[in-house]
C-alpha cells in the first residue's frame, strides 16, 4: 500500500518590509531539517497520531489538532468535486515550537494537505491548495494570510498577488546572503500579536511601506542586493511587536554592529533574524544569540539560507527513522 512522508521547511513571515504580502522558506545551512513531517499510510479508520520535540505542547485531543482539520477539510473538498476517498493514518511529526514565529502551523498545515494530496493522487493543482492551506491557516490566526503557507509550500521568497490566481509570485534570491535566526524559546501568539497593532496606520507610514515593497522587488530582480537589503525595515508592526520581545533591541544593536544588512522579527515573534553576507558573520551573531537572547531551554538558532525548494513528499519507508532538528 502506498505510503508518504511530506516535510514542509520553517519561513519567515513578512520578513520585515512585506507585512502579510511576503514570506521566505529556511533551510538550515548544516543540511539539518527545521520544519514539521506528515507521514500518511492506509488504514481501516481515520487516525492521528502525535510525535515530535513540540509534540506535547500541542492541544489534548485528535480532533483539536489542525492536521485532523486538514484531513477534515480535504475529504470535503474531494467530495464537492465527486472524488472518493479511503481512510488514512496520519502522524505528525510536530518539531516546530508553536507561537514561535517561524511559521509553526503553517508547515504542520502545508505538510498535512500536501501527504494527503500525494496520497490521492494529486487531484488538486497548487492554487487550490494554497487558499485550502490559507483558509485552515486563518482558523488559527484569525485571518487568511499565505506569508508562511506559500514559502513553506513553494519554497524560495514568495509575493501574495491578492488574487485568486496565481497566489504567489516568486522573487529572485541572493545565494550570498545568509540568515542567523534566533527563537528565544517563548511564546507568542500570532491573534495576540495582530491585535497590538493599530487598526490604520498614517500615510506617511502607508507610503514608506509601499515605496519600501517596491524598491525590493526591483532591487532583487536587477540584482542590486544592497539597495534590496537597505529598505528591509519593518515600519508597519515592529515599533509594536518588540515589546513582546526581551531582548530585541540589545540583539538588533549587536547584529549592527556585526554588519548584518538588516534585522528583524520573523512573523509575529518570538524569532527575530539578522541578514548577513558571509556565513561566517551570520554564524557569530547566531552564537550571540544564542548568549543573549534565549529565554529558556525550548530556544536554538541556525543559521540558514532561503532554499529554492518547499515541501518534499517522498515515499515512507518501513525503516525510516523520525525526523530530527
Amino acid at each position: 500500500m502506498k505510503a508518504l512522508r511530506a516535510y514542509a521547511p520553517a519561513s519567515i513571515g513578512n520578513v520585515s518590509l512585506g507585512f502579510d504580502v511576503l514570506g521566505a522558506a529556511l533551510a538550515p545551512v548544516d543540511g539539518s531539517q527545521l520544519g514539521d513531517v506528515v507521514d500518511i499510510t492506509a488504514a481501516e479508520s481515520f487516525s492521528l497520531t502525535t510525535v515530535g520535540t513540540f509534540a506535547h505542547k500541542l492541544p489534548a485531543g485528535a480532533d483539536n489538532n489542525i492536521v485532523t482539520k486538514c484531513y477534515h477539510f480535504f475529504c470535503q473538498a474531494m467530495e464537492k468535486h465527486g472524488k472518493a476517498t479511503t481512510p488514512v493514518a496520519l502522524t505528525l511529526h510536530k518539531n516546530l515550537p508553536i507561537g514561535s514565529g517561524l511559521g509553526s502551523s503553517a508547515s504542520s498545515i502545508v505538510a498535512a494537505f500536501a501527504a494527503l494530496n500525494g496520497y490521492f493522487d494529486c487531484p488538486f493543482d497548487e492554487d487550490t491548495l494554497l487558499h485550502m492551506m490559507g483558509e485552515l491557516e486563518g482558523q488559527i490566526s484569525g485571518s487568511i494570510h499565505y506569508d508562511n503557507v506559500a514559502p513553506c509550500y513553494q519554497g524560495g521568497m514568495t509575493l501574495m498577488t491578492g488574487a485568486q490566481e496565481p497566489v504567489t509570485l516568486s522573487l529572485p534570491l541572493n545565494p550570498t546572503w545568509y540568515y542567523a535566526i534566533c527563537y528565544s524559546g517563548i511564546s507568542v501568539s500570532t491573534a495576540a500579536a495582530r491585535d497590538i497593532l493599530p487598526k490604520q496606520v498614517e500615510m506617511s507610514t502607508a507610503l514608506t511601506f509601499g515605496r519600501q515593497l517596491g524598491v525590493f522587488v526591483h532591487a532583487l530582480h536587477a540584482g542590486e542586493f544592497d539597495l534590496a537589503a537597505s529598505v528591509m525595515k519593518d515600519v508597519i508592526a515592529e515599533p509594536y511587536r518588540k515589546s513582546l520581545l526581551p531582548g530585541f533591541d540589545d540583539a538588533r544593536a549587536f547584529s549592527e554592529r556585526e554588519g548584518a544588512l538588516a534585522f528583524g522579527i520573523s512573523g509575529s515573534g518570538p524569532t527575530v533574524f539578522a541578514v548577513c553576507s558571509s556565513e561566517q558573520q551570520a554564524q557569530r551573531i547566531a552564537r550571540y544569540l544564542d548568549e543573549n537572547y534565549i529565554q529558556n531551554e525550548d530556544g536554538f538558532s541556525r543559521v540558514c539560507q532561503i532554499p529554492q525548494a518547499g515541501t518534499v513528499v517522498s515515499p515512507l519507508n518501513e525503516n525510516d527513522t523520525a525526523p530530527a532538528l
